[in-house]
């Protein structure tokens, strides 16, 4: 696997973090009404991804992902607590809009802006092979990141049925999972799928367990100490 050069993922980053292109040049929308603030939380040791929709208004006050009840229970979901969920090392945050959208009409948060994915996402996701899980909540997450790993949805798929039946999407390279969003808006949603807690969630835990393990030391052979 090729190991992306630190300073060359640091250096994307830091780009990211300082984009305005929705507020000073927008290409698909209306500029942006409130400062940029792109969130993400980015690591070149973590090997799990949440690849989730885009900040909500707290997040964009606080600078801090899932600090909400949809965070407690995506949490829940993974069975991590606050320190190794927010552990950067362990768990990646990429969103598909790096800032918060604004509002509807209705107070809703409007769709993901279309211009990260298209000037970012590439190559941020290019820069981190180690990745072995991602978790894609939402439907703009999910078809990005399956077409971007050559595994294109049916466009007729339904998120029951792409969540359900989630290891029909395998592929070779990294693990997704499709969740819906945690926000408490989808408990109707949960309880008519009571499966997904049966079935879903209980490899939703194991396989984040085995992503988010502690890099152990693989002990050298004592025939093989002592050479070049």
């Amino acid at each position: 696997m090729k190991r992306t050069d630190a300073g060359e993922l640091e250096g994307l980053v830091s780009a990211i973090r300082g984009c305005r292109l929705c507020r000073d040049a927008p290409v698909y929308q209306p500029p942006l009404p409130q400062e940029p603030n792109p969130i993400l939380r980015i690591d070149r040791r973590a090997r799990l991804l949440i690849a989730s929709q885009a900040p909500g208004i707290r997040a964009h006050n606080s600078s801090l992902p899932f600090d909400d009840p949809s965070g407690e229970r995506l949490r829940a979901w993974m069975g991590l607590d606050r320190p190794r969920f927010y552990d950067a090392s362990k768990v990646l945050i990429g969103p598909m809009g790096f800032c918060f959208p604004g509002h509807t009409a209705d107070k809703g948060d409007l769709p993901p802006r279309r211009e990260c994915a298209a000037l970012w996402h590439d190559r941020l996701f290019a820069a981190m092979p180690q990745v072995e899980l991602i978790l894609a909540i939402g439907r703009y997450a999910q078809l990005y990141h399956f077409r971007r790993l050559g595994r294109p949805l049916p466009p007729a798929l339904k998120l029951d049925d792409l969540v359900r039946r989630w290891p029909d999407f395998a592929g070779s390279g990294p693990t997704v999972i499709a969740l819906p969003h945690p926000s408490w808006r989808n408990s109707g949603w949960i309880n008519r799928n009571p499966w997904f807690e049966t079935d879903v969630l209980p490899a939703v835990r194991e396989a984040v367990a085995a992503a988010t393990r502690d890099a152990v030391d693989t002990p050298v052979p004592t025939s093989a100490k002592g050479r070049s």
